[in-house]
């Protein structure tokens, strides 16, 4: 089986950083995985793309993901009905999101049941823990929501090898609480 992510953010927001740390902890457990942007020349802000893949096989697919199962979204001001073009039926969208599930579910032009959705206030808690609107490794916190993609040991275990001591600390606090802090919609 593969699972297929796509990463939503802005140049400079750590997308393709949390898609490298989605993949080594899930080659800790074995698997193969890609991860890669999709960017060009744009200036930091802009919005870009980021890919995972997970595979109990090796992968023979060298494209952008175009049908993920899951969406994740850095940046809150991205939302729109083009985050979730593509998305598999039975798919998940992981937003950064402080607000109600009504109006979560209005930006995307969904209804409630289209998809699964999981919301966090990844932007308030990077800014709380890390003192910067970083939201990349929060949103590793809602992915762990789902609770099969990889385990917390393994994102451990990948978060001490990007960062060293203190930033690794507060970056895992940041995936905690961001976990805890996410709900369904």
């Amino acid at each position: 089986m593969m699972v297929e992510i796509r990463w939503h953010g802005r140049g400079g927001q750590g997308a393709w950083t949390a898609s490298n740390i989605v993949a080594m902890a899930a080659s800790y457990e074995g698997k193969y995985v890609q991860s890669f942007p999709a960017f060009g020349p744009e200036r930091s802000g802009a919005p870009m793309l980021s890919f995972t893949r997970i595979s109990d096989e090796p992968i023979e697919i060298h494209s952008m993901v175009y049908n993920p199962d899951i969406v994740i979204v850095l940046d809150y001001t991205l939302l729109s009905p083009g985050i979730v073009q593509g998305l598999k039926k039975n798919g998940v969208v992981i937003s950064n999101y402080v607000g109600t599930p009504e109006s979560f579910l209005e930006k995307l032009q969904i209804k409630k049941g289209d998809y699964r959705a999981i919301i966090t206030p990844a932007s308030k808690l990077a800014l709380e823990i890390l003192k910067v609107n970083i939201t990349n490794t929060a949103m590793i916190g809602g992915l762990l929501k789902l609770g099969n993609i990889v385990s917390w040991s393994s994102v451990e275990k990948a978060i001490r090898e990007r960062f060293k001591g203190p930033v690794a600390d507060k970056n895992l606090e940041l995936i905690k609480r961001a976990y805890e802090s996410a709900v369904e919609v």
